[in-house]
């Protein structure tokens, strides 16, 4: 994949640049968005990733790192589904650097008043994913969204012309008393 390792800096780094950046934000909200639509989240362990690099965007494509526990690799059932849209997925066993919470004496690097690094396996998950697809998918969410406000809107009108119905015979009752 082209990683040997994730670190926690480049990740923190990387996520404050996506708050920073509306557009980031939202290219990673719709890249989200593709994967529930495609139901990927009912495959194993898919739901327990955590983004590490991205959203990367090209020309066609837009690029997101994922990682998992070590014993939590994501269902290749789900990988092999976004293969059917037209993306790319790529896994790799590494593993992550992490300082170690000082408990007693020997957890502190030797020389400094610091943890010491722990390496912590995991796996990676670097997804590719077509801009096209996640247009489609957008547009079809807006779109359904349009459709419930219409409906929203014809029960009311519905609802509406009922209670004035009702109404009108109310008052013809009452002047026919």
């Amino acid at each position: 994949m082209g990683e040997n390792m994730a670190d926690l800096k480049d990740i923190i780094s990387n996520i404050e640049n996506i708050y920073g950046s509306n557009n980031s934000l939202n290219m990673l909200k719709n890249f989200e968005r593709v994967i529930d639509e495609l139901d990927i989240y009912v495959y194993d362990n898919w739901m327990d990733g955590e983004l590490v690099a991205g959203p990367k965007e090209s020309r066609y494509f837009i690029e997101c790192t994922f990682m998992w526990d070590k014993d939590k690799m994501p269902d290749p059932e789900g990988g092999k589904k976004l293969l059917d849209y037209g993306c790319t997925v790529q896994y790799a066993e590494t593993y992550i650097t992490k300082v170690r919470k000082i408990k007693d004496p020997d957890d502190i690097r030797p020389g400094t008043k610091k943890g010491k690094i722990d390496r912590e396996e995991i796996w990676m998950v670097k997804i590719k994913m077509p801009k096209k697809l996640m247009a489609d998918i957008d547009r079809g969410h807006r779109n359904l969204d349009t459709n419930k406000v219409q409906d929203i809107l014809d029960q009311n009108g519905v609802a509406q012309s009922q209670e004035d119905a009702g109404e009108q015979q109310i008052q013809q009752d009452t002047a026919n008393v």
